[in-house]
């Protein structure tokens, strides 16, 4: 399951000091399986952005009640979130995780720590200096695209590095669509969205070489719709905002 790719693209052009949002999330011909919450809070100094996500209903029980969380935590230059750390805790039936990436930007260093349990007991205690640097993460980035993507009615393609984007290679490609496109994001997404984008997410999981996630964003600057298509089997992801 994919389903916290979606929730990455979710939060954009934020300015208050604390806001949460809540959406539903539903997988192809199965409905609704889970919901996720998110909040960010900052202030003109440190930021702290902190996304839980749990599976409903049937999903849960063949899921083993699977339960992610992903946290990153840092400065704030010029008006961007830094990230310093990146935490993604995991949990489903009797096995855990927790994966922390620290952000060395005086020597340009990622290093990434990962540990697994199993009933328990730790099988996995990892640490790993990654081959790139970032000084966004996979969830700063999402908050830092108003001011990197100054013109949205413009169609232009944008390649950004962060950390935790490792299976691609640690990079994520943007795409503002040409005018030509726009009827099909408005039939996928709906036509009350302030602007549209696709993000190109690079997963084994996809039954292309490209998974495809079309956002609609709203006035407020937070993600109205999300849909990541392509998947194999199931069909497509879709996230819809519930407050």
């Amino acid at each position: 399951m994919r389903i916290l790719i979606i929730l990455f693209f979710m939060f954009i052009n934020i300015e208050a000091k604390t806001i949460e949002v809540n959406y539903k999330v539903e997988f192809g011909i199965m409905g609704e399986i889970g919901v996720a919450h998110a909040k960010l809070t900052k202030n003109s100094t440190i930021y702290e952005i902190d996304i839980k996500l749990e599976t409903m209903g049937m999903t849960k029980v063949l899921s083993g009640d699977r339960r992610e969380e992903h946290i990153s935590k840092g400065h704030i230059e010029n008006g961007l979130l830094v990230s310093d750390m990146y935490q993604i805790i995991k949990s489903h039936g009797s096995k855990a995780s927790n994966r922390i990436y620290t952000i060395d930007h005086k020597l340009k260093k990622v290093i990434r720590k990962d540990k697994k349990w199993k009933r328990g007991k730790l099988y996995k205690d990892k640490t790993k200096v990654m081959k790139y640097y970032s000084k966004d993460d996979l969830l700063t980035l999402y908050f830092n695209l108003n001011k990197y993507i100054e013109d949205k009615n413009v169609s232009e393609d944008y390649h950004f590095s962060a950390v935790g984007a490792e299976i691609q290679k640690g990079f994520v490609d943007i795409h503002i669509p040409k005018p030509s496109e726009m009827e099909e994001y408005r039939e996928l997404l709906g036509d009350d969205g302030a602007w549209y984008a696709r993000a190109i997410v690079h997963q084994k999981i996809f039954s292309s070489s490209k998974g495809e996630l079309f956002l609609s964003i709203g006035d407020d600057g937070i993600a109205k719709k999300a849909v990541l298509k392509d998947l194999i089997l199931f069909g497509d992801i879709r996230a819809f905002r519930i407050n």
